[in-house]
């Protein structure tokens, strides 16, 4: 039978994003930063001018809107300009090169690009952002940033009636590493009930503190932040990502729920005097994106007395599947299934598993997206009679807890048996010495793929041999081990902040044609 999660009645309205604490707290601070400190009548008031300034551009309902910005307050004002003007958000991971924010431009027919100062030589390198039709508005950290209220013209221009629906409220883009970046489109509708099923994830509240301490270009980040404003939380925005500073914004802030990417609260744990002390404001820590470590969890633990909660979620379906301590949590699973979706592991035949066994997730929302911008096929290959392929296999338990088995398209298979990269990856990351680890599959003429794992060694433990590694992943998954170990000075990373098993891909090209 499929499994459910908890019912939700209703999403919630992008034109009702600060409603909550406009009526209740209209005067107390609802967004800040270590250089900016907006109460909830200001926050309205500066969105607010900012919708009106756009629309003074020429930009339109429905016209594309990009974004290529770093976190910041005056980010989270500009989203909510886009909602008051039914302006499509479309935020550009912050990392990319010119060619994939060329990329992005064409595949939204981007009308505009607001884009930070940091970024103006990959901007003279890209071949798009200097014809845009309304062009590209620079934004600068010295200068008055998007903060419009000097600049506006004599005659505001009026906000058009909105109403939610299936009207694209943002396009977010794929991490792009099954090919290249799709854009996932949300209606506002959609994107109100993938906010609705955040804020009761996490138990939000207005008594709470949101520290979203990830980028706000991606789901994470942005779902986080306006569904806190949504509940009527404070939402504490770290303009910087780095360890140490992101530590201090923590010790003055005092935020009760963190939302972070695993890479980066591993470097927080670890970051030069933490103490627990410092985490005693916190409720919840909501981790995901990527794998876990024992070592992580361990070190977090020990730290904070706290569990991490773990999740797991997608660009196309919002966050699904949830560990809330409160309602229970088991150690390396994913959790259930959160509020308004219900989920399926189904095999190659689409046939419904067995519990216990391994499937591929469909899942069955109305926060699941409304379809990928201009791709009717790929569109037409991932959902099917209102069911989602998330691509993700996973096994459940009796009580609805789902494990992550690896994604399907990147199943290697070795003598006609089905192995899952992570799951190799997560073995050798059990040994102390090794600190990241990316598992691909290599043609090969007999066994059809062969398994070959590429490392980076932590720092301060005794280097293993290649022999060791494999000896040690073999006591862990057996067959499944890799037959050869190639050690890296850095991992590649994907923009989402992932292992790049496609660069790891052609790497193993390369070596295996300089080897032939």
């Amino acid at each position: 039978m499929p499994i459910t999660g908890p019912p939700l009645e209703k999403p919630f309205r992008l034109t009702e994003i600060l409603n909550f604490g406009l009526t209740h707290t209209p005067d107390s601070e609802a967004l800040f930063s270590c250089t900016q400190r907006l109460t909830w009548r200001e926050l309205d008031a500066r969105s607010e001018r900012l919708a009106q300034h756009y629309l003074t551009l020429g930009l339109r309902a429905g016209d594309r809107l990009a974004s290529l910005m770093p976190n910041r307050v005056d980010l989270v004002i500009h989203y909510l300009a886009c909602f008051k003007t039914g302006l499509v958000a479309t935020p550009l991971n912050y990392r990319y090169t010119a060619a994939e924010i060329d990329h992005a431009l064409s595949v939204t027919e981007a009308a505009a690009l607001l884009a930070h100062e940091e970024r103006d030589s990959d901007l003279m390198a890209s071949a798009l952002a200097g014809s845009l039709p309304v062009g590209t508005i620079r934004y600068s950290d010295s200068g008055p940033g998007i903060d419009v209220s000097n600049r506006m013209a004599a005659a505001p221009a009026t906000l058009p009636p909105l109403s939610d629906g299936d009207a694209p409220a943002v396009i977010f883009f794929t991490s792009g590493s099954t090919g290249k970046p799709k854009g996932v489109t949300l209606g506002r509708d959609t994107l109100g009930w993938q906010l609705a099923t955040q804020a009761r994830s996490y138990d939000m509240c207005a008594d709470d503190i949101m520290l979203p301490a990830c980028s706000l270009s991606h789901t994470v980040g942005f779902l986080c932040t306006f569904a806190a404003l949504s509940t009527g939380a404070r939402v504490a925005e770290a303009s910087s990502l780095e360890p140490g500073a992101e530590l201090d914004f923590i010790r003055a802030e005092r935020p009760t729920i963190l939302a972070i990417l695993p890479a980066a609260l591993f470097s927080l744990v670890h970051t030069a005097g933490a103490h627990k002390q410092d985490f005693v404001s916190l409720r919840i820590c909501g981790c995901g994106g990527d794998k876990i470590s024992p070592e992580l969890d361990r070190a977090f633990t020990n730290l904070t007395g706290l569990p991490i909660s773990e999740g797991y979620g997608m660009s196309e379906t919002g966050m699904s599947l949830f560990n809330n301590p409160a309602h229970g949590r088991k150690f390396k699973s994913l959790g259930q299934m959160c509020s308004g979706y219900i989920g399926e592991l189904r095999d190659s035949t689409g046939q419904e598993v067995a519990v216990g066994e391994e499937g591929c997730l469909w899942i069955k929302s109305p926060a699941n997206m409304n379809y990928y911008w201009h791709r009717p096929d790929a569109t037409a290959e991932t959902v099917q009679n209102g069911w989602l392929d998330t691509g993700d296999v996973m096994r459940r338990d009796k009580e609805g807890f789902f494990w992550f088995c690896g994604r399907s398209k990147q199943i290697i298979i070795h003598d006609g048996s089905n192995i899952s990269p992570q799951e190799v990856e997560g073995a050798l990351m059990e040994h102390p010495a090794v600190a990241e680890a990316g598992v691909v599959g290599v043609r090969d003429l007999i066994h059809g793929e062969n398994v070959r794992a590429y490392v980076t060694l932590a720092e301060g433990v005794r280097t293993p041999t290649a022999v060791d590694l494999i000896a040690f992943a073999r006591q862990e998954v057996g067959y499944k081990a890799p037959e050869e170990i190639v050690f890296l000075e850095e991992m590649p990373i994907n923009s989402a902040g992932k292992v790049d098993r496609m660069a790891l891909k052609a790497l193993a090209a390369q070596d295996n044609a300089e080897i032939a």
